[in-house]
């Protein structure tokens, strides 16, 4: 029987856990659970480990932003090929082709507001099949790949009578 999709559900939820872990937490064998992580970080499955930081609660000064692009997809080559011209900007932290009223929304690495400016009136926008940008940035995350980041006691709001 194939236990991946509990493994991939179990280390999506907390990527620090052992194999050791897994195996208790599913009744696996170890070793099993050992070869089949190794297995699907081999297929790329499993991608990458990521750690969430809290930005937040440091003395960091950079800021987030989402940018949402629409394009015009040339014949025969569809959105894929635009696609790797923005992907492979180092600033892009993320990509995905959206449904909507724009093609793509783009999460970049936090970076002083200029560089963010910059990216977009310098890199992004000058791409012949960029048609639109609208930049969003992030002023506060609220939950993040399941975390949590504002407590009840952090975001009380001042009740209001009639």
């Amino acid at each position: 029987m194939d236990h991946s999709e509990d493994i991939l559900k179990l280390l999506e939820t907390d990527s620090r856990l052992t194999s050791k872990e897994v195996a208790i937490l599913l009744n696996l064998d170890e070793k099993l659970v050992a070869e089949t992580i190794k297995q699907l970080e081999d297929e790329k499955i499993i991608a990458g480990y990521h750690t969430i930081i809290n930005w937040e609660k440091t003395d960091d000064e950079y800021v987030s932003a989402m940018i949402e692009v629409r394009v015009t997809p040339q014949r025969g080559q569809g959105f894929d090929r635009i696609a790797e011209k923005i992907y492979q900007f180092p600033e892009v932290k993320a990509m995905h082709l959206i449904s909507g009223g724009y093609d793509y929304l783009v999460e970049l690495k936090k970076a002083p507001m200029r560089q963010i400016a910059n990216f977009v009136s310098s890199r992004l926008s000058v791409i012949d099949e960029v048609q639109s940008t609208a930049t969003h940035v992030v002023l506060k995350r609220y939950k993040d790949h399941n975390t949590i980041f504002v407590k009840d006691d952090e975001d009380k709001r001042m009740v209001v009578s009639p």
